[in-house]
Order: C-alpha cells, then sequence, then structure tokens
C-alpha cells in the first residue's frame, strides 16, 4: 500500500539523521518529496558532514517514491522564496507537507557552560539556523496550504514539553517550535511538533564508533543508547500523521515517535518499536 501516492512533501533540512529518515519514510510511503538542505555533491555545508541532498534524494525513489533534491539554505529568505515558487510551478499549487528540520546547531552547542560563557555569536545562530529557518519555510509554505484548505506543517524538535533542556540556546531553539498551530487551523491546515527519541543518526553513531550493525556495541559507552531508534521511526511517525484523515485532530499537539507508534502500530526498521518516554519514566530522567 502507498498512502502518500500522489502526495507532494517538503522536507527542509533533509540532508542527514531525522531529515533523511523522514524523506525516505514518506517515499516508501509513496510521496513525492522534495529534498532540501546545503550540503549536494560538489559543495558541503559547513557541517563537515559527507551525506548529501542527493543521496537522500535517491533513496527517497529507491524507496517507492520520487526524490527531487534542490539546495537551499533555509535561513535565506530569496532561496526559500523560490524553493516554493518552484514547487507552486511544477506541482500545480498543490503541497500536502512541510516538514521543518533544519537545526545546523552541532557545532555551535557548548553543554556545560552558562550562557554568558558561550560566544553570543554562536547562540544567536542556532537561533537563526533552527528558529528563523523554520518561520521563513512556514512563511513562504503557508500560502500553498491555505490556497488548497489543506495541508501539514511538522516542526521537528527535541522534547515534546516546556521543560528546560539543559542549555539556553538549545532551549530556546528546540521550544520555539511547538508554537505553531493556532493561526493555521482556521485555514483547515495542521500543525504538530514531533520528536524522535534518542536517534541513532550517521553523526550519533559516528561518535560511538559504530555502525548500523554493530549499534548495540555503543551501549558499552553510554548504556542508554540502547532505547536508541533510527530515523526511520520518527520518519514512519510522520508518515502516519500525513496519511491521517483526521489530522486536525491532532493540530497544535506535541507529540513523540513512541507515542505515535502506540498510536498507529509502526515500528522501526528492525521491527521493534522502542519507547524512550517509558525508559526515561523509569531512569528517572524527568522527574521533578
Amino acid at each position: 500500500m502507498k498512502p502518500l501516492e500522489g502526495r507532494i512533501a517538503v522536507v527542509a533540512g533533509a540532508t542527514r539523521g531525522a531529515g533523511r529518515g523522514i524523506a525516505e519514510m514518506l517515499g516508501e510511503a509513496g510521496a513525492t518529496v522534495y529534498v532540501t538542505g546545503r550540503s549536494t555533491r560538489g559543495q558541503l555545508s559547513d557541517m563537515g558532514r559527507t551525506e548529501t541532498i542527493e543521496e537522500t534524494a535517491e533513496l527517497v525513489t529507491a524507496r517507492g517514491g520520487r526524490g527531487i533534491p534542490v539546495r537551499v539554505d533555509h535561513t535565506e529568505e530569496e532561496e526559500v522564496r523560490a524553493l516554493f515558487e518552484r514547487v507552486r510551478s511544477e506541482q500545480d499549487g498543490r503541497l500536502d507537507l512541510l516538514v521543518n528540520d533544519v537545526w545546523g546547531g552541532d557545532s555551535l552547542m557548548e553543554w556545560g557552560k552558562t550562557f554568558w560563557e558561550q560566544p553570543i555569536a554562536d547562540g544567536l545562530l542556532m537561533q537563526r539556523r533552527a528558529v528563523h529557518s523554520h518561520m521563513i519555510a512556514s512563511y513562504y509554505g503557508a500560502p500553498l496550504f491555505m490556497a488548497n484548505k489543506r495541508g501539514l506543517i511538522v516542526e521537528i524538535t527535541d522534547g515534546w514539553d516546556y521543560r528546560y533542556r539543559g542549555n539556553l540556546y538549545y532551549s530556546l531553539a528546540k521550544i520555539s517550535a511547538i508554537h505553531l498551530a493556532e493561526e493555521l487551523r482556521p485555514h483547515h491546515v495542521a500543525a504538530v511538533a514531533v520528536t524522535p527519541g534518542f536517534l541513532r543518526s550517521e553523526a550519533m553513531l559516528d561518535h560511538f564508533g559504530v555502525t548500523k550493525d554493530n549499534w548495540r556495541d555503543a551501549a558499552e559507552k553510554d548504556p542508554h543508547f540502547i532505547m536508541s531508534e533510527t530515523p526511520h521511526y520518527v520518519g514512519r511517525a510522520v508518515a502516519a500523521l500525513a496519511a491521517d484523515p483526521c489530522i486536525m485532530d491532532k493540530s497544535g499537539q506535541s507529540l513523540t515517535s513512541w507515542g505515535l507508534s502506540d498510536v498507529y502500530g509502526f515500528t522501526d526498521e528492525d521491527g521493534s518499536r522502542p519507547h524512550w518516554g517509558n525508559y526515561a519514566a523509569e531512569q528517572g530522567f524527568y522527574a521533578e
């Protein structure tokens, strides 16, 4: 079954990590996916990673959808405007889903330091990359949704509530993503925030010196990694939301990959259903 066949999606920040996993799983569900980011073959970004949007687009197509790579720096307004004009032109004005997953803040983080001990330029750049970019994409994407009186915007974040996340600049960036829905509701456009659990991204695998095949070995360094999930898990969460005919009932909510697995019954690629929420509660991570 291809529940998203004929649907048009933009995944902003689909080069790697959750964005790549989401784009792939939208492809698995049959969608046409515009895969955007800064890293292309021959022109990598300053993130120092080798993954490219062309690779992601090819993975989307291999899954059964149609991947269309478009290089976009989502902090540059004119590039974002041009992206949505292209979508409007090529898809006869149709856009069904926008996923805002632009991040680019890993190299700007300094855990364990107060905000005044970190360079203010890094803190402000994090907001530019992870908050302003989402606002710009939603600004230019929303008119396509409203013209058709349907659609879904998904904000990928970290965490499902307003709890402090251990670093002021990081908290500001991740909490801001939760506030999008109310102004879209009268136009029958849904907006939700979605968080994965402990994400087994390419960067995290590299951090632990493991691969997709032997990832469990990383639990020797961090035992919590045994409850990690692949980017495809949150990808299937987003695909399930996009296929839900009653999505407006969830508009305005802050959701989780594991909670949506409980609702929709999807699994991770290996058939497991990692539940970071239950695990975190057992470990007392979020005790008041």
